[in-house]
């Protein structure tokens, strides 16, 4: 039986969750305070002998700091006594003294539709595992051997094969008796008004299967086999039963694991979560295929106060970590919070416990930072406050931060912590204050391992780059125009939709120094992830409703301004095809040998020697190089019916 939200909180709000635990647990009288709602006890769930567990009135929830329970009234009963749902309701709606409502048959009726679904899933589950192991999953298997993963982990998560087939799936099930609009319900089948005969959605993909928090399975992640396909990895879509910004890759096998003590670790994919658990951490989780949403924040925290972020040492790894701390910043509150580890750069978790082995994955994590950390190295990493001006604006930033946490108590902490920093920090003897990479600073580096400081006497402690140079597009990293390259790849995607698709890890990892581009990259990656088809109409939807029209008629005008027509609507597919791969290989060697620059003169700076100075010298002549060769976008052009310019 189903229940209306609004009845479900009616009999929360009569009863307190402290009379609900009190019939099983015994209350601390000196840790508990009774009078603020308040309360400890030594938890039902798991033998201990000093008082972990803690309910809260207000809050009405409980959560033990020992095995990582937590929940609500009825998640309490239920778990605790092995009591159905319904039947957890109707003895808190006993103690409230409200009536049961009437049956809803229908909503009977739909709960039931929704049982037989989650058959359907297992069997379509069956017959990928079947596939795997047949000759059609050959080079499945060989892939699956070649990341390491043995016949046994394959068999613990219910790895299988799709095969190429338009309709094997459909007609498996079929054969089963399975109806043509159950299948369409699971999301098995690509179907609709303009689709003569509905075909087999995941095919010639290794699958995972996607399983709710009591292991049933409710929806498949596919990865492709073939580098010729637009999407290298495809979930299932939104169904009856899956939603996936409310589940977590592996999350019935983790919440067991994190109950026996340790905390919850999130992954960024399939094959992280499983890798790790290869390796004896049965405790990860992974997203599905986006960032962090709050309902999988949640449920996180419903595990482990504390739950740790792993990220992969670059860029990206580093900026999705910044989306999910100022997603946590107004929800974290005393004994819930996070932990980030990142990785080195271009390793993954899988790689670190097959190269590395377990070990090394686990001191990286007994070395997890926690949020605070994370935070203060987003606001100052990079640069500089050799002037007062910018010394208040990084406090003023701070004040701006701390103040969006919601917990009073603990937004007062976090404010005192951020200005024991900057004091700490402002009161260094470095003739230049750069944003830190350790010590003080509160990076991701170990003590011990501070930025250099610039030389004595310089100003910013960096190498002049030439005035030809500065000026160039092409090496320009801010400046206050838009960077025309940047502006060229984005509008390029817009126009022609094709090339996110045959880019798309690019796109995806893709640095942009203009922070207006990169908040139109977030929009077309969003875009794109919640929807098959995709065209231009439909980025510039997107692009609306998020209100960056302007930011897109800017960029256009860029390009237009500039003459770069390769990237425009009217070009051909072709030629912006060739424009943009061109486009893309300047920007990425471009970034590459910024970074190379920066090490170069951070070393010189500190310590001048004739070969450090001629790799500079070769650093810069190859920048030159690049600003030459970026004429070459220019080249393109015949088949959109222009002539060739050069």
């Amino acid at each position: 039986m189903r229940f209306s939200t609004s009845f479900l909180d009616e009999i929360r709000d009569r009863v307190p969750i402290s009379q609900v635990v009190g019939t099983r647990v015994t209350f601390d009288r000196r840790k508990t305070n009774a009078s603020r709602g308040d309360y400890w006890g030594c938890c039902p769930f798991h033998g201990e002998n000093t008082p972990s567990f803690h309910c809260e009135d207000r809050k009405g929830r409980y959560h033990c700091f020992g095995c990582g329970v937590s929940g609500d009234h009825f998640r309490f009963l239920s778990e605790l006594d092995g009591i159905s749902f319904p039947e957890a309701v109707e003895r808190v709606a006993d103690m409230a003294g409200v009536p049961m409502p009437e049956r809803d048959v229908q909503a009977e009726r739909r709960e039931k539709e929704r049982a037989s679904l989650t058959d359907v899933m297992d069997m379509a589950a069956g017959f990928f595992q079947d596939m795997l192991q047949g000759q059609a999953g050959a080079a499945a298997r060989s892939y699956l051997r070649g990341r390491g993963l043995s016949s046994a982990t394959q068999q613990t998560f219910r790895l299988g094969y799709a095969p190429s087939s338009r309709n094997a799936l459909k007609e498996f099930l079929a054969g089963k008796g399975v109806m043509k609009e159950q299948i369409e319900a699971c999301g098995l089948v690509v179907f609709g008004p303009d689709i003569p005969v509905s075909y087999d959605r995941f095919r010639d993909r290794i699958m995972f299967p996607i399983e709710d928090a009591r292991g049933r399975v409710i929806a498949f992640g596919g990865r492709a086999l073939s580098s010729d396909v637009s999407a290298k990895y495809l979930n299932s879509p939104d169904t009856e039963l899956f939603h996936k910004g409310n589940v977590l890759y592996n999350l019935a096998r983790a919440r067991r694991a994190v109950a026996k003590g340790g905390s919850v670790i999130a992954v960024e994919g399939y094959m992280d979560a499983i890798g790790l658990a290869q390796a004896g951490f049965d405790n990860a989780v992974a997203p599905l295929g986006t960032a962090l949403t709050e309902n999988q924040l949640e449920l996180l925290w419903r595990m482990s106060g504390e739950p740790v972020l792993c990220f992969d040492g670059d860029e990206a790894g580093l900026r999705a970590a910044w989306r999910a701390a100022d997603l946590a910043l107004p929800l974290v509150q005393p004994g819930r919070s996070l932990r980030f580890v990142m990785l080195p750069e271009g390793k993954d978790p899988d790689d670190i416990v097959r190269e590395a082995g377990p070990d090394a994955f686990a001191a990286m994590l007994s070395n997890a930072r926690p949020l605070a950390d994370l935070l203060w190295m987003r606001e100052t990493s990079g640069k500089e406050f050799d002037t007062p001006e910018r010394r208040a604006e990084l406090e003023k930033n701070l004040q701006a931060l701390t103040g969006r946490i919601g917990d009073e108590n603990l937004r007062r902490h976090y404010a005192q912590d951020m200005r024991e920093r900057a004091r700490t920090f402002f009161g260094a003897s470095n003739t230049t204050r750069r944003g830190p990479g350790g010590g003080q600073g509160g990076g991701f580096r170990e003590s011990g391992q501070q930025r250099p400081a610039g030389r004595p006497g310089a100003a910013s402690g960096r190498f002049a780059v030439s005035e030809s140079l500065a000026r160039s597009a092409m090496v320009r990293s801010a400046a206050p125009t838009m960077p025309l390259r940047e502006a060229v790849l984005m509008v390029a995607l817009i126009n022609h939709p094709e090339l996110i698709d045959e880019h798309f890890d690019a796109v995806e990892q893709m640095m942009l120094a203009s922070t207006d581009l990169a908040r139109l990259r977030l929009a077309v990656l969003d875009a794109v992830a919640h929807n098959q088809k995709h065209d231009r109409a439909l980025l510039l939807a997107k692009i609306e409703a998020d209100g960056l029209l302007a930011v897109w008629a800017q960029a256009e005008l860029r390009v237009k301004s500039a003459y770069q027509w390769p990237a425009l609507e009217n070009a051909a597919l072709d030629d912006a095809r060739e424009a943009f791969a061109q486009t893309l290989h300047l920007h990425r060697r471009a970034g590459s040998l910024h970074k190379e620059l920066k090490a170069a003169e951070m070393a010189l700076a500190t310590d001048w020697n004739e070969e450090d100075a001629r790799h500079l010298v070769e650093i810069q002549a190859e920048l030159g190089n690049l600003q030459a060769t970026e004429a070459l976008i220019e080249g393109f052009g015949i088949l959109s019916g222009r002539a060739n310019r050069s």
